[in-house]
Formats: structure tokens, sequence, C-alpha cells
């Protein structure tokens, strides 16, 4: 068996995180034990052939489906939560199929639904059946992840995953509702990244962006986060105005923190990196060249000026 690791070989050609968080707005989460997950991210092995149908599909008319996992959560008894929805449930396996014909129809939910998840979710892909790289550097920030929380008592429901995209930047992770993505955490990373988002601010070593942004948008957000973190200023900066073409991109943000106020510009433009995306690459293909967008000046605009 390869020891090369596709996440360990994005790092080394500096295969950037920012600009990476693409994802589903919409969302169905769905315990199931981690170890009958398949290699879809929706199925696992014992899924009866009608709730395979039922979720794929969901999947088919826009509602992403992820299986989630957490120790001692009973096996038959399933934990569903509807994100943006935020809203939690809680079925039996033999009612799934009735839970997923009512949501599919548009009819209440009321007879399942529990209470919504207690603090924002935080899913960290463990899915070794898609890719080496989520079981060996996935699970283990899944551990730390789950310890520091309890540690710490910090506001934080924490899962295993099935796939969440971009397996090069293992460990990988996704904060619900805010739909913020991080890639490459270390266990150093770990408690920084948690208290930050308890302030509710981006953990920049490990972000890879807003799910709700297009990558380019995330990467020129990442690089105005660093330009104000550098100035101690507390601010999450909003998109203004986007011009350009597919090769170059200027984005004006706003900002304010307390009494102080300003608008930065942003450049962008289009690199390529020769990457691996998954570890299946390493029997295949090999790297390919990817493009990807970098921040090349971040600029402050004078008072007045646009």
């Amino acid at each position: 068996m390869s020891r090369r690791f596709c996440a360990v070989e994005s790092a080394a050609v500096q295969d950037p995180l920012a600009g990476t968080a693409t994802h589903a707005e919409r969302n169905l989460l769905l315990a199931w034990p981690s170890a009958k997950w398949q290699r879809n991210l929706r199925h696992a092995s014992d899924m009866p052939a009608e709730i395979l149908a039922r979720l794929d599909a969901l999947a088919e008319a826009g509602r992403r489906v992820n299986l989630i996992h957490r120790h001692g959560h009973p096996s038959h008894r399933h934990r569903l939560y509807l994100m943006p929805e935020n809203r939690g449930f809680e079925v039996e396996r033999e009612a799934l199929p009735a839970f997923l014909a009512a949501f599919d129809n548009g009819e209440s939910l009321a007879r399942w639904e529990t209470e919504a998840p207690s603090g924002a979710l935080l899913l960290c892909c463990t899915h070794g059946k898609k890719d080496k790289c989520c079981a060996k550097f996935g699970f283990a920030a899944y551990k730390a992840l789950a310890m520091a929380i309890d540690a710490h008592d910090l506001p934080f429901e924490v899962w295993e995953s099935s796939h969440l995209g971009g397996c090069r930047l293992a460990a990988s992770a996704i904060l619900f509702p805010a739909l913020r993505k991080y890639g490459r955490i270390t266990e150093a990373d770990v408690l920084p990244l948690l208290e930050a988002e308890a302030r509710g601010r981006p953990y920049l070593p490990c972000y890879r962006g807003d799910g709700h942004l297009s990558p380019v948008q995330q990467c020129a957000q990442h690089a105005a986060l660093g330009w104000l973190e550098n100035r101690e200023r507390v601010a999450m900066p909003r998109l203004a105005t986007e011009d350009g073409d597919d090769e170059a991109r200027r984005l004006t943000f706003d900002w304010q923190d307390g009494v102080h106020v300003g608008r930065l510009v942003v450049h962008c433009r289009v690199d390529t990196v020769m990457r691996l995306d998954t570890c299946a690459d390493l029997e295949s293909d090999g790297a390919t060249p990817s493009p990807v967008w970098r921040a090349v000046e971040v600029e402050p605009l004078p008072p007045g000026e646009a």
C-alpha cells in the first residue's frame, strides 16, 4: 500500500486553502453508524432500498445529504438535522421512510422534531472509505475537537461526517449554520479554531472560506480578513463590488470596527498548481494542473474613494 498521502502532497505544493469552501446551502444530515458507510457520501451497507432511493431523490432535487456519526448514539435511532433551517429530529429506523416521504412532500415533521443543535454544529470528515487522508488525519482531528469541546465547555456539537469535499485538504471540517469550511486542521489548531469560532470569528490559518461565496470571493475575503487582523481590527468584511474577468478580479470590501470604518480592494489572479485531488490519483493519473485563485494585493481606499 502506498505510504503517500494526497493531503501531504497538497500542502507541499502550496495548494491554497482559501477559495475551496464550495458547499450546498441546503443540507440533510443523517446519523448512521460509520462502520456501515460506503464510498458514496449518503449510502450505508445496511440501508434499506427505500431509504437509499429517498436519499438519492433528495440529493437529485438539490438537498445535499451527509451521514454523520458520534460514539454512543443508538444505531437504530437516527438523529437528523436540516440546515440552514437549524432543525433537529429523532427518528426510529422503521419510521425513516415515513419521515423522508413527509419531508419530500412538504408535510409536517412535528411528530419527530426535537431540540435544535445544542450549539454550532461542527462536522469533521472521517470518511476513510472515500479517501485514506480522511481516515488518517480526519479522525485524529475529530477526536481532538471533541476532547477540547468537552474540556473547555465550548458551545459546539461535533460529529464525524462523510465526505465534505476537498480530501486533499484533510483534516477537513464545516461549521453550521455559518457554512464556514476549514482544512489541514492539526492538533495545535484545534483549540484556537474553536475559541475563534466561539467568538464568531473565522480561524484564518485553517480557513477555506464561506460556503455562501464563490471561490474568488472566498479567496479575497480571506485576504481582507488577514489585512484587518494584522492591524488588530475586529471586523467581518462585506463584499461591495466585484469586476474583472476569468484571469483577474478586483473585489472591494467594506468593514467596520466600532467607530472605525474602511474599504479594502483585493486583487486576485488565477494561478495553476500541479496537485492530487484524492489519494486515488496516486494510483492512476498522478498530479494534474488545476486552476486556483490567489490574492496578490490588498490596498485600503482613501475615505470617499470607490
